[in-house]
């Protein structure tokens, strides 16, 4: 009887390691996955190497559309921050945690740089294009520090809380991004990464948010720029200026 007891407690642990290792196979936002089958995608891939390949970096800003958009309705708010400092936007429009790790790993887009602050914002877009669960998006957020860790080991690392989204606070991609914040203050140690969320900055008292902030209820305008730029702006004079 005891021999049987011990049997069926270690094929229940088999059996519960097989399902963490298949949950965490079949969990894509922890992949390296490609967009080059997208030829705008290809092509801004190709621009930002030509970036990264002259190297004296000392600002990144890793993500997805939101970053990007610093390009966009952002472009007179960098111009004012950080148009004077080494800085490099690797942000693409509709980009999830997958697409950052295939950049950051075959794509070997920090390859060769050596910044003193990356800033990362990703993870709307896994919940949003519902590919992933927020306890999934957080995963894939995990191993994107790991690897950023690796690559630019003197880095500080600044991770951003996914901005809010959606009108209302009870509105289900509102819910779904805050299920992601909820899990990555974890994911700091307050030293190589320091997790800041300022989120509430973009929002009206009653919670709801303003479309002067973010017309599309999900990407920024100016003024949503301008407040990204001042809530990090003691962090990049600490870390890149030295100061």
């Amino acid at each position: 009887m005891k021999k049987f007891a011990l049997s069926l407690i270690f094929g229940l642990a088999l059996t519960f390691t097989s399902g963490l290792l298949c949950a965490n196979d079949t969990n894509v936002a922890v992949q390296a996955v490609s967009r080059m089958d997208a030829k705008w995608w290809a092509d801004r891939y190709a621009q930002k190497q030509d970036i990264v390949q002259k190297g004296d970096i000392d600002l990144l800003f890793v993500g997805d559309s939101i970053t990007h958009g610093w390009e966009g309705k952002g472009k007179d708010v960098w111009a004012k921050y950080y148009g004077n400092r080494k800085a490099a936007n690797l942000g693409y429009g509709g980009d999830r945690t997958e697409h950052v790790i295939w950049r950051l790993t075959e794509g070997k887009e920090m390859e060769g740089l050596s910044p003193k602050l990356i800033v990362l914002m990703i993870g709307t877009n896994n919940v949003g294009h519902r590919s992933s669960t927020p306890a999934q998006t957080v995963e894939g957020i995990r191993k994107i520090l790991d690897i950023m860790k690796e690559k630019a080991p003197k880095a500080k690392i600044l991770l951003l809380s996914v901005f809010p989204r959606s009108a209302k606070p009870q509105d289900e991609m509102r819910v779904k991004v805050n299920e992601i914040n909820a899990g990555l203050p974890a994911l700091a140690d307050g030293e190589r990464v320091i997790y800041l969320d300022f989120g509430k900055k973009f929002l009206a008292e009653d919670g709801t948010l303003p479309v002067e902030i973010m017309r599309d209820r999900l990407h920024p305008g100016a003024e949503g720029y301008e407040i990204w730029a001042q809530e990090i702006e003691p962090f990049v004079v600490k870390y890149v200026d030295g100061k």
